[in-house]
Parts: structure tokens; sequence; C-alpha cells
């Protein structure tokens, strides 16, 4: 069965009975070991933190005689010291990371050695008429050198998506096939595709993803490469926004896609556990995704996925430079609406596949940060939101002057994040973006309050198990 042989490359020799525990691995040939980078970035953090709770001491004590002992550390927690922990050892991390591009060679594996492996990209399509061809042509102007095949599973539209991305493959002659699935849901097309893959990779791109046209070169050469003599079972791709200056809403996305989400991602690709192999432009080897059956039923598919991945032992890499570019919301209400599945999505994979119970140690640890996502949230809406306001109207107790010193911190921390991008990233692919500084102002100042507010109608809709919506 396809999955029993999955399940072969996904657990190897063990050197001792059962899961999880130290395994021994090769050390690099170069660079931190990521065991020593976590454990270095982890006590600097701590360092971080402890100084933190020190000099916030007469805050703390303004906040005890104003609203009692309890809150005067509940409020720091939740708005200073939780971040800074979260954010402290992001940053540790890439300070202390370097980042290798690979060689664009033939990678080895389960195909003819000097050869490109085939590929099979997978569009799960539903009323993408206006989108489908864009991203087809994209995908023609590719520079991979190996065999690739675009599956587009049409997800019973009603519209004429099937008949403009057949007429689009025949103009670009792409090696092409369409699928048709009548049950409606992102994971069954998905799945649906999967049952027909005779190639040895996957990549899905959404419909409204153009990518460069190295991306797919880039992508498969981190997918298979063997970091520590380890498996990698899937790779994210980069996404920047496609759709930068459409509206203000795009406009403050761009950056958090450039810097947030880039941040993150490449933080956790330090420890072999990139959390999220997003469907919008992922690959995986076909027989990982076979041995933990497919995408699964969920809101956050491609989340819960990943961790599954995790959980069989396989690395999930991110690859910076697999540069794809996806369309943003440009309406406030979609934004807010996908944030929230996003939030679903992260609880999903935190109840199916829980930290403790991932067998890597570095996977538990870093999975496990994810438990403090809330907590970030909370802190925003609950109080930082409340202590601005009432600084506006004369009451700096939440709020006070020295909170401004956050304010050069945070630009010296994003200006480090745009910085590598630049040089890394838009230099290597010869991009230039276009300068928005309104955009980044309202990132700096509004964006996380929408989306710690649109975050928490996510966890609401989590607990009380509230309908499912792939849009």
């Amino acid at each position: 069965m396809p999955g029993d042989r999955g399940l072969d490359v996904l657990h190897p020799s063990p050197r001792r009975d059962g899961l999880g525990g130290l395994t021994r691995r090769q050390a690099p040939s170069s660079g931190l070991r990521p065991t020593i980078r976590f454990a270095i970035a982890s006590l600097l953090t701590l360092a971080w933190v402890a100084f933190s709770v020190w000099v916030s001491a007469p805050w703390r004590d303004e906040l005890e005689r104003a609203i009692g002992p309890v809150t005067a550390w509940v409020i720091p927690i939740f708005l200073a010291y939780i971040p800074g922990l979260v954010i402290g050892f992001m940053i540790f991390t890439l300070l202390i990371t370097r980042y290798r591009a690979l060689p664009l060679d033939a990678p080895e594996g389960d195909w003819p050695r000097g050869e490109w492996p085939s590929v099979t990209i997978v569009i799960a399509a539903w009323n993408e008429s206006e989108a489908i061809v864009p991203a087809l042509e994209r995908i023609a102007e590719l520079t991979y050198r190996g065999k690739v095949e675009v599956v587009v599973v049409d997800n019973n539209s009603t519209d004429d998506t099937a008949e403009r991305a057949d007429g689009a493959a025949a103009r670009l002659g792409l090696g092409y096939r369409r699928i048709s699935e009548r049950t409606q849901g992102k994971h069954h097309a998905l799945n649906a595709a999967l049952e027909t893959v005779t190639t040895p990779l996957v990549v899905t791109v959404d419909a409204d993803t153009h990518l460069q046209r190295e991306s797919l070169t880039r992508l498969i050469v981190r997918l298979t490469s063997t970091p520590q003599g380890q498996h990698v079972s899937a790779c994210a791709g980069a996404l920047v926004a496609e759709n930068p200056l459409a509206s203000f809403v795009t406009r403050m996305q761009q950056w958090d896609y450039r810097l947030g989400i880039n941040g993150v991602k490449r933080m956790q690709a330090a420890y072999n556990t990139a959390l999220v192999a997003q469907g919008a432009f992922s690959g995986y080897r076909t027989t990982d995704l076979r041995a933990v059956g497919g995408w699964p039923d969920s809101i956050g598919e491609d989340i819960v996925l990943t961790w599954a991945m995790l959980g069989s032992r396989g690395l999930v890499q991110y690859e910076p430079l697999a540069l794809g570019f996806t369309v943003v919301p440009e309406l406030l209400d979609r934004l807010l609406s996908q944030r929230s599945r996003w939030a679903r999505g992260m609880l999903e994979g935190l109840r199916m596949h829980p930290p403790p119970k991932q067998p890597r140690v570095l996977a538990k640890l870093v999975t496990g940060i994810d438990y403090l996502v809330p907590c970030l949230d909370i802190g925003v809406i609950f109080f930082w939101v409340p202590g601005v306001i009432l600084f506006v109207l004369g009451y700096p107790l939440i709020f006070g002057w020295w909170s401004m010193l956050l304010l050069p911190i945070t630009l010296a921390v994003f200006g480090f994040l745009q910085r590598w991008q630049a040089r890394h990233v838009f230099r290597t692919l010869d991009i230039q973006p276009k300068p928005d500084k309104r955009g980044f102002v309202g990132y700096l100042f509004v964006y996380q309050v929408l989306i710690s507010a649109a975050a928490l109608r996510g966890y609401a809709q989590f607990l009380a198990g509230s309908g499912r919506r792939w849009r």
C-alpha cells in the first residue's frame, strides 16, 4: 500500500523503542546544531524577560496601588512578558541562524541520478473563473527542469472555471489534467487529486497565487534536502502580497507577509519545524501525504496536515526564495474572516496533534509556542486597547509614557527583518517592491488590533463548534 511505504520513509530504523526522546543525529557540517541553537536562543530570551520583569518593577508597584496585587502581575504578564518571550525568542533565533541558499543542482532521491524529479502541481478551484488563467500562465513560465503535471480540481464550481482552465492549459502547452470533485470542501478536492498522483512530489498552489519563475526549483531543492541526515516531509514556500497597493487593508497585509509571517516561519524552520506548509504554495512528498491520510476534514486543513507530518517524525522546512505572490483580501471583512479561520485552524492542530505528543523534542517545544499565541491576542484586546484609551483620556496607568520606549525597539526589529528580506530575497530574485510608508504605519499601530480581534472570534467559534466554510 502507498501508505505503508510512506510510513517506512517517515520512521527510519529507531535507535530505541518508541517515539520521542533524544535521537542521535549527524551534526551539520557548519553552523549550529538546531538543539544547541534552541538552547542559546532560549537562554537569551529568558535573560531578556528577566530583565523586563526587573526593570518594570515601578510599573507593577503603581498598578498594585491602583488595582491590587493580582492584576498588577496579570497585566504585565499578558501585555509585556509573554510578548517579550515570543518575540524575543524569534529575534534571538534569527540573529544566531545563518540562512544558506541551497545550490540549484538536481537533487538525489527515488528518481534517476542527475535528473530532476517529476512534480504534480495541484490547484483546488471553486469559482475561480477570473483567477485560474493567470495562475496557469505563471506556472507555464517556471524554469523547473523536471517534468511538471498540473491538476486542476474543479470543486463543484458554478462559473466557467473548468472551461477557462482547459482552454488556458491547451494554449500554454501544459501537461494538464482536470478532475471534478462534487463534494464541497477544499480537503475533498485536494484528496481527490492525491488519489491520482503518480509523481514522487506534490505541490499545492491556490488559484490566486502566482509563482515566481524560480520558485518551484528552489522549493524542490529544499524539500529534497536532508538536514542533519533527517527526512523532510514538506516545505512551505514564501508568500508576499500580489496586490499590495489595492487598498489600505492590503497595504497593511503586505507588511505582515514580509515581516511577521516571514520572520516566524524562518524561526520555526531553524528548528526543522515550520508549523504551516500552507496550501497556497507548499511542496510535499507524495508517500508522506498518503501515509498520514491526506488532507484532514478541518477548517485549517493545511495546518493539521503539517502537524500530522511532524507527528510522524518528518521535518517541515521553509524556503524564503521559493516565492509566490498571493492575492490578499482587499476588504476588511474578508481579512477578518480569513484570520478567524487561521486561528481556528491553529486550535485544531493543537487539539488533534498536541505538542506533548510530538515525537521530536524540538517539535514539542516549537509547536508548544502556539499555546502562548492566544495570550498575545488577549493582551492586545483586553489590556493594550483599554490602556491606550485610558492614556488618551489622561489616565496613563496601563499604557504610560514608558510604553513609548517600545517604539524604537519595535522599529529596530522590523528594520532587521526588512533588511534581511531585501538582501536575501528581493535582491537575489531581482524584485523591487514599491515603498509604502502609509501601509507600514497602519501595520505598526492598527493591524495587530484588528487581527487579534479576528483571532479571538476564531477561538470562540472553535470552542462553540460553529459551522465551517471554505472561504
